[in-house]
């Protein structure tokens, strides 16, 4: 039935008389009534039967209809990636405005993209895009990369392709003198350097797996004292989830095994390549942020609304 077509049981066949009774104490009609279809009987059974194959029928049309509305539903993923999208826009609009919040999602999603075609680059099925309104987005991978290379590939992907996106919001608000999108600039060039923590699962501790795996330590020390520093409690969310998957990590690569030294196996050139673009990054989202930063004065206010 891969048609998507409503298939609807026949009626079992009537049972033929019984020899040696009367058609009227046949199995079919067991408790005497005439056969004849003329009497009460009959016809509150006629109406009856009526009654119930318009019910049949009704619901065959109304499967037959839906059929066609679940044939144009667009994909499940890309489904879960708007709805989420529209609610992280409705979220951050209460607090910026609808123009900077749906600017704030477009941004996330770019960044996230960016880890969505290096996965594809990879070979590793991933989840749509999901935006986790008051958190950002994410996107589950199906499998693990081959190696530490292929993740610290997967990882810098994001803030690459982020970067772009913020880096055009800049280049646009200059050429219309717009403070609004050197103010959305901003805060794009600010997602992707923090995303550059080199602490798993943010993207900079997946590039550490491939240039020192030793620094997600570091990584965790600076988000403990960011939590203490800040008291902001999403932080500790993020040392949590953090601290727990560096731990689970080191413990495998304590074993030793081949498959563990397998993974961790980086040539010395593509660990300098890996730390350049890394560095690069950082040095490119620090000097975008300084122009893009929008000031604020007495004389001078400026409106995200």
């Amino acid at each position: 039935m891969d048609s998507g077509d409503v298939y609807l049981p026949t009626a079992p066949p009537a049972m033929p008389p019984t020899p040696g009774l009367p058609a009227a104490h046949s199995p079919n009609n067991p408790f005497g009534e005439p056969a004849s279809e003329t009497g009460p009987v009959g016809r509150a059974r006629k109406r009856l039967g009526g009654a119930a194959a318009a019910v049949i029928a009704l619901f065959a049309k109304f499967f037959a209809a839906i059929k066609g509305l679940f044939l144009l539903l667009p994909n499940l993923k890309l489904v879960t990636t708007a709805g989420t999208a529209l609610v992280s826009v409705v979220l951050y609009s209460l607090f910026w405005g609808w123009t900077f919040a749906f600017g704030f999602v477009a941004l996330m999603f770019v960044h996230e993209m960016g880890h969505v075609i290096q996965l594809r680059r990879e070979g590793i099925k991933a989840s749509a895009p999901m935006f986790i309104p008051g958190f950002g987005a994410v996107v589950m991978m199906k499998a693990m990369p081959d190696d530490a290379l292929a993740e610290a590939r997967v990882g810098l992907a994001g803030p690459v392709l982020g970067s772009l996106g913020a880096a055009v919001c800049l280049a646009i608000g200059e050429a219309t003198n717009s403070d609004m999108l050197r103010a959305l600039a901003y805060v794009g060039f600010l997602l992707n350097l923090i995303n550059l923590v080199p602490l798993v699962p943010f993207d900079g501790g997946r590039a550490m797996a491939a240039m020192a795996p030793s620094l997600w330590f570091v990584g965790l020390g600076v988000m403990v004292a960011l939590l203490l520093a800040t008291g902001n409690p999403f932080l500790l969310i993020f040392v949590l989830l953090g601290g727990m998957e560096t731990w689970r990590r080191w413990k495998l690569r304590g074993t030793r095994s081949l498959e563990q030294a397998a993974y961790y196996r980086v040539s010395p050139r593509n660990r300098m390549l890996v730390g350049a673009v890394y560095i690069g990054l950082i040095v490119a989202l620090a000097f975008g942020m300084h122009e893009s930063q929008v000031l604020v004065s007495a004389g001078h206010s400026f409106q995200i609304n």
